[in-house]
């Protein structure tokens, strides 16, 4: 499996449809706290432009309504992970992707047999406190050489200076998280 090595999270259809037509060709969808028909909705609209523009959707959290939606992949925390229903994620062909931050959670993932793994955070975040402490580029390198060829993803405190270093230490992606300001997009 490939994935674009850009790897965005937006968290409304809003951003998908701002951005996704700029050429972004991978796009996670990262909605929290959201009434089920809202959430329905971003998840259509944000189907809609991905389709229009040949860009892979990634829907977070909710596998139910990437089930019901047709999207092609859910991503999955531990915590989601431990009450999703694998089978019905694979019978529906949706692919999977894990987020791990320690070796326990590396093992549980790899249990689950994802499509990909995510790991971090690789650096300091400021957008959200962490409860696990930065995993730096030498657990990237570790981790890519335990998963093999399963496509491993870099998150947590990445910009444009730090994504040489996290490709060169074994990470297929990078994840970086749009925010708006006054006027602008930046990259953190």
């Amino acid at each position: 499996m490939k994935l674009d090595p850009f790897y965005l999270i937006v968290d409304s259809g809003e951003w998908i449809a701002r951005l996704v037509p700029l050429g972004v060709k991978l796009v996670q969808l990262r909605i929290k706290n959201r009434p089920r028909t809202e959430l329905c909705a971003e998840i259509r609209r944000a189907v809609a432009v991905c389709a229009k523009h040949q860009c892979q959707l990634i829907v977070n959290d909710y596998w139910r309504l990437a089930i019901e939606e047709g999207c092609g992949f859910v991503h999955l925390g531990q915590e989601d992970l431990a009450t999703a229903d694998l089978d019905a994620i694979r019978a529906s062909g949706l692919k999977l992707g894990v987020s791990t931050h320690d070796e326990r959670e590396l093992e549980i993932a790899l249990a689950a047999k994802p499509d990909y793994i995510a790991l971090g955070p690789v650096y300091t975040m400021i957008l959200k406190p962490m409860k696990w402490p930065p995993q730096g580029l030498t657990r990237l390198s570790e981790w890519k050489s335990r998963i093999g060829d399963l496509p491993l993803v870099a998150i947590g405190g990445l910009n444009v200076e730090r994504i040489e270093g996290v490709l060169a230490h074994g990470a297929d992606k990078g994840i970086h998280r749009p925010y708006a300001c006054p006027g602008n997009l930046r990259l953190v």
